[in-house]
């Protein structure tokens, strides 16, 4: 889960890390009564779960309130990266005196976090990673020690960052890794943190992500979810619990388990195919389930077939069976199915979709023949 600019600064305030104090309007007449009380001149940024925004046009200084208005009025429905502007933040503008990067993130390789920083803040750092990596001063941290007060001198003495500013420096690298742990973060990053005019350091953009998979823990932090900016597809999946992700095939794929939902993707692709979908309905998953996952398959325009792959473990065929005959019974489905049920009930499942007489769907045994089923039925369709 992605935060929002805004939203990041926000939770870097609460580590002690130095942060413009903007606010945010989903107007132009609320962004011209915040440049106002602010005072001008001001900073106004779209607010959209993407890069590029200021090459796009969606960061714009202004030096009067009505100005701020103007700039506010220009950028709000703006299409960035198919991301539709509907909030911005309104920034006091800082004097800025040089850029520097400075991120965490996790280390797969190393299974460590790993933090960054660069001279060459305010850029796009993957970029900056390819043509100049050596700009960029690296230290991994060990989970059970923290980050060491003579990695972020490294860090600081790397980026030749003035000697009377190692202070202030070190207490950012310290509040952004706490900030990072403290939230299950996968990547926490100031871009750019700027010495301003009065040679002090403030965190004018930063970006955090959040894993999933710990929201459980932060409750606070998932009801910043911007829902707005996800595929509808997947706010229902998730809502359903559902572990979905939207691709650009033509065979919907619903299947119980991660594992074997990779599995059946790259079968379909074995097989000169293309899956729409990565969907994973778990253990345990009743008709309801089944039902919610089928209707989320459905709503996409590219499908053209439907396989399924059940192993019935937890899972029980004759419950998926019954979800998919609840699903057929709101929705009117002329795409072919292609059903492949084995394990757990899986005589019952099948004796409950044959007794439908359902139009357009196929069994198979083995998941080499459904995959090629779905390809040749989505090809045919």
């Amino acid at each position: 889960m992605n935060l929002h600019e805004y939203q990041s600064k926000l939770r870097f305030a609460e580590y002690g890390i130095p942060t413009p104090k903007g606010q945010v309007a989903h107007s132009p007449q609320q962004a011209y009564e915040i440049a106002k009380e602010l005072g001008v001149p001001v900073v106004v940024k779209a607010q959209v779960l993407t890069g590029g925004r200021g090459k796009a046009g969606g960061v714009k200084l202004a030096r009067t309130p009505e100005e701020a208005q103007q700039r506010a009025d220009d950028i709000l429905g703006m299409d960035i990266r198919s991301h539709k502007v509907l909030k911005v933040l309104v920034d006091p503008a800082s004097n800025i005196q040089s850029e520097i990067y400075l991120g965490v993130t996790n280390d797969r390789a190393a299974r460590k976090p790993l933090i960054m920083a660069s001279a060459q803040g305010g850029m796009d750092i993957e970029e900056v990673n390819r043509t100049t990596p050596e700009k960029i001063i690296r230290e991994h941290v060990d989970p059970f020690l923290g980050l060491r007060d003579y990695q972020i001198r490294n860090l600081a003495y790397g980026i030749e960052l003035p000697r009377e500013l190692w202070k202030q420096f070190g207490k950012i690298a310290s509040g952004l890794y706490r900030c990072y742990v403290e939230s299950d973060a996968t990547l926490a990053e100031i871009n750019p943190l700027i010495i301003d005019g009065s040679g002090n350091l403030l965190a004018v953009d930063g970006k955090i992500s959040i894993d999933d998979n710990a929201l459980y823990r932060h409750p606070d932090l998932a009801e910043l979810r911007d829902t707005s900016a996800e595929p509808p597809a997947e706010t229902q999946a998730r809502a359903a619990g559902l572990s979905y992700i939207k691709l650009d095939g033509e065979i919907g794929c619903m299947v119980n388990g991660a594992g074997l939902a990779m599995t059946t993707m790259d079968m379909t692709k074995l097989y000169g195919g293309s899956p729409a979908n990565f969907l994973d309905i778990g253990g345990g998953a009743k008709a309801e389930t089944v039902a919610a996952a089928l209707r989320i398959i459905l709503a996409d325009p590219n499908v053209k077939a439907v396989l399924f792959n059940i192993f019935g473990g937890i899972t029980r065929c004759d419950e998926v069976a019954m979800g998919i005959l609840a699903a057929l019974k709101d929705i009117k489905v002329d795409l072919p199915m292609i059903v492949r049920l084995v394990g757990t009930n899986e005589t019952e499942g099948r004796r409950l979709l044959d007794e439908a007489q359902v139009p357009h769907m196929i069994t198979a045994a083995t998941l080499a023949e459904a995959a090629q089923k779905a390809v040749t039925a989505a090809q045919g369709a």
